[in-house]
């Protein structure tokens, strides 16, 4: 293992990474990169000495239409399903599963349950459990590839996590917790240094899924951030450096005396080095040295430092007033800088009710979402882009969030919508609608601003999010950097699968950074844009994520 991490910075190295990892016109073009396929990284983790536990298959799927889960509605009490073995395969098959696969010339590609950059799967989940029904106390990696458990520790090691989240509540109460992890080099083979951001994007929209597949289920769900980086990496095997730990989350039975899965209080078995043997990811591997140096500024090193961070955290994401909610239920970020136009008498053009949900459940839309890869110029309603943006609205429920906040900022430039005027408008979630920035058709410029991108000049809309990275890093050090980009991409992938649920396409695209923040200025001076969503009617379509 590496030493220890220096702990969470004051957001210089954050800011840093930032900036030296922005896109312009003269970025792209001075850096040109080409991809060595001869070296392209296997898409999985395999560790071909342990034994697979493989995963019940028969699916049975959930009853709540997909767009009310993606919207938020509660199931009924009583009606969630028992945190087993079973219902462990459904959540882990519909968040990281491998759906299809396509045989061609080159090899295999794998299509994946949730959407990632390149298609190339650098997201593993593990899991670590107290004693369940049919499934022995222990920490294990998820297999995509034969959709197999694989036991990586035996016995109760929930106090480690426990410890580790500075005896959050969710965490301590939890019969199991799942953890993220990157490994950088099977993205980084393609995006280069720019992988650290696309870690938290990859893992936001894999976010998504599991959020929606625990609310269909009925499985409470805590995100969790607010962790010590060495010791979950200790726990999971992992160095911290060319696999790292991202994010936690705590899962929960409606009714949780339902089993034995008690709190984990009692001291955990000794946490040993493990060095069990993974297949080589490729012939070599190239190491982006500024991607280590930024995920070590925002490391955690003490539970102390975990809990005075996670204190700081829920004040900085504290809506104003009350609370700040509009009839959407979003909250409003009270880290919006003064005198935006969201502010005060602006116009408004406020949003329409969600549309009534098809009958079809959200495993459904899984299975069918897909990168939209051609959008023909059709309008979408206004009712079909007041339901995504209520559905983006719905933040996690997290250790990093106070209820209704948030750290980002929803900007759109809108195409072709029926019932509302081409132009570039912000979200309002104060008052529960949309501020016009400004009028007119601005394909031509969402193209250049979307790296040139046809795709984003065709779609219907363009969903930006942005936020204000120096209240967000004064507030929460090096590690808002990881909150503000997870958040930004839970809410993509949530406009992923209303987009899907509404019938709809869409797709994630990249930006010239700075750009987009003139473009939307003067509202998103000093703002700095995070994930980028367009949404429109697909000509036809090709799935590549």
């Amino acid at each position: 293992m590496p030493a220890a991490p220096p702990g969470n910075g004051d957001g210089t190295a954050a800011r840093a990474y930032h900036e030296a990892t922005k896109h312009s016109l003269a970025s792209v073009q001075r850096a040109p990169h080409f991809l060595d396929f001869a070296n392209m990284p296997l898409p999985f983790k395999v560790y071909p000495q342990l034994a697979p536990l493989p995963l019940p298959r028969d699916v049975v799927t959930s009853s709540l239409p997909a767009l009310e889960v993606i919207l938020g509605r509660d199931t009924a009490p009583g009606t969630g399903r028992a945190l087993d073995l079973g219902t462990l395969a459904h959540l882990l098959h519909f968040t990281a599963g491998v759906l299809r696969r396509r045989v061609h010339a080159g090899g295999t590609t794998f299509f994946r349950a949730q959407a990632c950059t390149g298609n190339l799967h650098h997201i593993d989940l593990y899991l670590v459990c107290g004693p369940l029904p049919d499934l022995a106390a222990g920490v294990y990696h998820f297999s995509p590839h034969d959709f197999a458990l694989r036991l990586l520790r035996a016995g109760d090691h929930r106090a480690v996590v426990v410890e580790a989240a500075a005896d959050e509540p969710a965490v301590r109460d939890a019969p199991v917790v799942l953890a993220c992890t990157s490994t950088f080099w099977r993205n980084a083979w393609k995006y280069q240094t720019r992988t650290w951001r696309h870690a938290f994007w990859d893992d936001g929209t894999l976010l998504a899924n599991l959020l929606a597949m625990t609310t269909s289920l009925g499985i409470a769900a805590r995100l969790v951030l607010g962790f010590v980086d060495e010791t979950l990496n200790r726990l999971l095997d992992v160095d911290g450096e060319r696999e790292a730990t991202l994010s936690l989350v705590a899962l929960h039975e409606a009714a949780p005396e339902a089993h034995g899965g008690a709190p984990a209080h009692s001291p955990a078995p000794p946490v040993a080095p493990l060095g069990f043997e993974t297949l080589p990811l490729s012939a070599h591997e190239v190491a982006y040295p500024a991607i280590v140096t930024a995920h070590h500024a925002s490391s955690l090193t003490s539970p102390a430092e975990v809990g005075a961070w996670r204190t700081r955290a829920a004040a900085a994401a504290r809506p104003p007033g009350t609370s700040g909610l509009g009839m959407s239920g979003l909250g409003t970020s009270s880290l919006r800088t003064s005198g935006s136009g969201t502010s005060g008498g602006a116009p408004l053009v406020p949003l329409l009710l969600p549309l009534p949900p098809r009958p079809e459940p959200i495993e459904a839309v899984i299975l069918r979402r897909g990168s939209t890869r051609v959008f023909g110029r059709e309008p979408i309603g206004f009712d079909h882009l007041s339901t995504i943006v209520r559905a983006v609205g719905r933040g996690p429920t997290a250790d990093f969030l106070a209820p209704g906040a948030s750290l980002v900022d929803l900007y759109l430039i809108v195409h072709a919508v029926d019932g509302l005027d081409a132009g570039a408008y912000v979200v309002d979630r104060e008052r529960d609608g949309l501020v016009p920035l400004r009028s007119g058709d601005f394909r031509r410029e969402a193209q250049h601003l979307d790296l040139g991108q046809p795709l984003a000049a065709d779609a219907a809309v363009n969903l930006y999010w942005l936020a204000d990275l120096s209240a967000v890093l004064a507030r929460l050090g090096d590690r808002g950097y990881r909150a503000a980009q997870l958040e930004a991409a839970i809410a993509g992938g949530n406009a992923y699968l209303a987009a899907f649920a509404l019938g709809l396409g869409a797709t994630g695209l990249t930006f010239f950074d700075d750009d987009v923040t003139a473009f939307f200025a003067p509202d998103a001076a000093g703002k700095s844009v995070l994930f980028l969503m367009a949404i429109g009617r697909p000509a036809r379509r090709a799935v590549s994520s």
